[in-house]
């Protein structure tokens, strides 16, 4: 199921297509949108072009308060956890200063589409969300989503859906992405989903079963039942299955498990310890690091099970496996040279050379999907979070805790997750920074939490 394609037009705030959830059995009219004349334009690479940005997102309005499964207090109630989950959104990831509907006036849903610009022009904002929630007949909502520019008086793009009553914050994140997008020229990363390692029991005897949510933390559910750990989740390409390996009876085995069905296959069974998989950009192959004889090397199987190829033959470990976005290369650690330090090679194990020559050790690198940074666990008596480009220069550390690793990226390759050790108690958490540093937070959940994994835009 999809959102894909269920822009549809809106001629008056009354006037709406209908479209079936997540469904691409219809194609509507996209909505025109009106370019701004001014201000932000293109991608943005000057952060401070687009820092500061005050958006006012008041609750969304609804044409008849009626109770929906998404909120039993009625369609008026969801209109403002809609607008709290886009402020939430937008606030989290540092670019934007926006205000949430608790401090603003709801508007009316005559008004929507055409703003009262005197209720707005005095409250210091520069953009204003409108946007609207109704219930339809055969249950399901449309959500509508609009972006002003208030000094212009200017609409700057609009978008709607229509859900089922359980994919409310999807709509929402939809919303956030559009005006993410819209402003900064970015691609967006709101409406994806986290895989991760949920940690229970005490330190010597942890249950680690994996889990997925959204990417602020809710919709949360377990996956596997802890009777065998679980490790390193990978999301699919295409977002319809989760790449992990899981040890039963203390060996080693890689799973792919179809998120729609609920069905796992193994891809990959032995005895000999077994690394970190990772799933090729277009799918098609799994990268895995296997200790053969005590050495440890880089494979690569078909996604769909097969003759295992060696990619790797040094003395030594080589461990992990991160694919550039165009599948020409792939980004490794190796102890080689004496100590842990970030590799790269073609995709075919050929030309592997060195990049990291920088003091201290380096581990778990992930390219990011835009293709212009590396990020890697960084140990020089503490474990950190840096950033480098592909030729190994410009390092920069990102975090500054005691113990922070294994790196993912957002899909638009701007927001790093990764996971924390605290120094006294051992207890581990999810945490996300931005590449500038500053935007650090914690990202809740329900356990302790390790080895995140970052997945696509949703469809």
């Amino acid at each position: 199921m999809t959102f894909k394609n269920l822009l549809y037009t809106i001629g008056c705030i009354g006037a709406l297509v209908a479209t079936p959830a997540f469904s691409q059995t219809e194609t509507p009219t996209p909505a025109p949108t009106q370019e701004r004349s001014g201000g932000l334009s293109g991608s943005v690479t000057d952060e401070s072009a687009w820092e500061d940005i005050g958006i006012a997102i008041p609750g969304f309005a609804t044409d008849n308060n009626v109770p929906t499964p998404a909120n039993a207090e009625g369609t008026a109630a969801l209109g403002v956890a809609l607008a709290e989950v886009i402020t939430a959104d937008l606030k989290n990831n540092g670019l934007f200063k926006p205000v949430g509907p608790n401090r603003l006036p709801q508007p009316r849903f005559a008004s929507i589409a055409s703003p009262v610009w005197s209720n707005w022009t005095s409250r210091g904002a520069e953009m204003l969300v409108h946007g609207y929630v109704t219930k339809r007949d055969d249950g399901r909502l449309t959500v509508g989503c609009y972006l002003y520019d208030i000094a212009l008086q200017d609409q700057l793009v609009r978008e709607g859906w229509v859900v089922q009553p359980s994919e409310w914050r999807r709509a929402a994140h939809k919303c956030a992405d559009l005006i993410y997008s819209r402003l900064t020229g970015e691609s967006p990363f709101f409406d994806s989903k986290i895989a991760y390692i949920a940690e229970t029991g005490p330190k010597g005897d942890r249950t680690k079963r994996l889990a997925i949510m959204d990417s602020d933390g809710a919709n949360h559910r377990f996956i596997t039942n802890g009777r065998s750990t679980a490790l390193t989740p990978r999301y699919s390409p295409d977002y319809s299955q989760l790449l992990y390996l899981s040890y039963v009876d203390g060996n080693p085995r890689i799973y792919v498990y179809d998120i729609g069905t609920g069905k796992q296959r193994l891809v990959v069974e032995n005895k000999n310890p077994t690394l970190a998989p990772r799933w090729s950009p277009d799918g098609e192959h799994i990268l895995f690091s296997m200790a053969v004889a005590g050495n440890t090397d880089i494979y690569r199987v078909p996604a769909t099970g097969g003759r295992v190829t060696r990619l790797t033959d040094t003395p030594g470990i080589d461990i992990g496996g991160s694919y550039s976005p165009d599948g020409s290369q792939i980004v490794f650690e190796s102890d080689r040279s004496g100590s842990q330090q970030v590799y790269v090679m073609d995709a075919d194990g050929s030309n592997q050379r060195r990049l990291t020559f920088f003091g201290g050790r380096a581990a778990t690198p992930e390219w990011s999907p835009r293709g212009d940074q590396i990020a890697f666990t960084h140990i020089t008596g503490n474990f950190r979070i840096g950033v480098m480009n592909p030729q190994g220069r410009n390092l920069r550390h990102l975090t500054n805790g005691w113990q922070d690793e294994a790196p993912t990226w957002a899909p638009n390759g701007r927001i790093l997750q990764f996971f924390r050790t605290e120094r006294n108690s051992g207890d581990t958490s999810l945490w996300q920074v931005d590449l500038t540093g500053d935007n650090l937070r914690r990202l809740p959940t329900p356990v302790d939490a390790s080895d995140p994994a970052w997945g696509p835009i949703l469809p």
